[in-house]
């Protein structure tokens, strides 16, 4: 077929959709721009993405290789040829111009094999993971906000500078990832497993970390506001000359970490649990030498025995 030709079927049934060319792009998991070039008959789709088009336009592939409109009961609007920018290139739609908006399309990617896979800028907010095969996927300067992750194989995945506002990752396994300036508000992590996983840069609001182990997570300056930890194992961890901010560390073992030259202000060291001995020699353990607090925050600790002799008050 001619590439123009097929170029404007694609433009017809994505407008009788009201759909953007970004948005058929963030379903893809392509650039906005691979869709412009398809309109405009300057490259065209592969076999397997022309069958995602047919999924997603709810046609069938004749559609595209000439044959009838009609599908599953419904008619397409009458072919309307485009210039790839959206503009209309000669005859005139005989569709009505919506002034509703665009509405968010809702795409689950559970059980897919996607190991290695570029999502490198995609634009794909609230989509669903679930049991699948993510090693080394590249979400880089994605945005995935209100995302879920869970049951999935996340090892050496990239999300450095991507939104992961608001994502949920549970019982998934996040070995040596990647999260370089990554935006994490909102994000909550359950049961994961993260050895060797990088949080670098990145500023954790309101996130919740919960009955994982972090000995061999690595944190390299992070700030932490509103933060829980909570039945996390943080033996050893290294969280020197970081910020934390309303910070509450609920079960959490400690035992050799290190917070030399941090920041604290109001942050809870506090077992939600009766104390024991056993736990007040954990908190020993800590070095909080050169670190800075708050008076309440330093005198908790105080109170329960620490050395507080190299620390400084705000």
């Amino acid at each position: 077929m001619d590439l123009k030709i097929l170029g404007n079927r694609i433009a017809n049934a994505r407008k009788a959709q009201n759909m953007s060319q970004a948005q058929l792009a963030g379903l893809l998991f392509i650039s906005p721009p691979a869709v412009g070039k398809w309109e405009r008959g300057e490259s065209i789709p592969d076999f397997m993405t022309i069958n995602q088009l047919a999924d997603i336009f709810a046609v069938g592939l004749d559609y595209f290789s000439g044959g009838t409109h009609v599908e599953k009961g419904r008619e397409l609007p009458k072919l309307t040829y485009y210039n790839g920018d959206g503009t209309v290139a000669g005859m005139i739609c005989d569709m009505e111009p919506t002034t509703e908006p665009e509405l968010p399309l809702l795409t689950d990617f559970s059980g897919s094999a996607l190991a290695g896979t570029d999502f490198v800028g995609v634009h794909a907010p609230k989509r669903k993971f679930l049991g699948s095969d993510l090693r080394n996927a590249d979400f880089s300067n994605a945005d995935l906000n209100g995302s879920s992750f869970k049951g999935s194989d996340l090892s050496g995945a990239n999300f450095n500078e991507t939104d992961l506002s608001g994502c949920k990752f549970s019982t998934n396994n996040l070995t040596k990832a990647s999260f370089d300036k990554t935006i994490l508000t909102d994000t909550e992590f359950y049961a994961s497993e993260l050895t060797k996983a990088n949080f670098k840069e990145v500023s954790l609001i309101n996130a919740k970390i919960a009955c994982i182990d972090l000995k061999k997570a690595v944190f390299e300056n992070c700030s932490f506001k509103g933060t829980t930890f909570k039945s996390c194992d943080m033996s050893g961890v290294n969280l020197d000359g970081q910020t934390f901010i309303d910070v509450m560390f609920d079960r959490v073992a400690l035992t050799g970490a290190s917070f030399q030259g941090a920041t604290f202000r109001n942050v809870s060291f506090r077992s939600t649990s009766n104390f024991t001995n056993r736990y007040y020699k954990t908190l020993q353990t800590i070095r909080f030498d050169g670190a800075m607090m708050d008076k309440l925050t330093f005198a908790a600790l105080k109170g329960l025995g620490v050395d507080l002799s190299l620390v400084k008050t705000l």
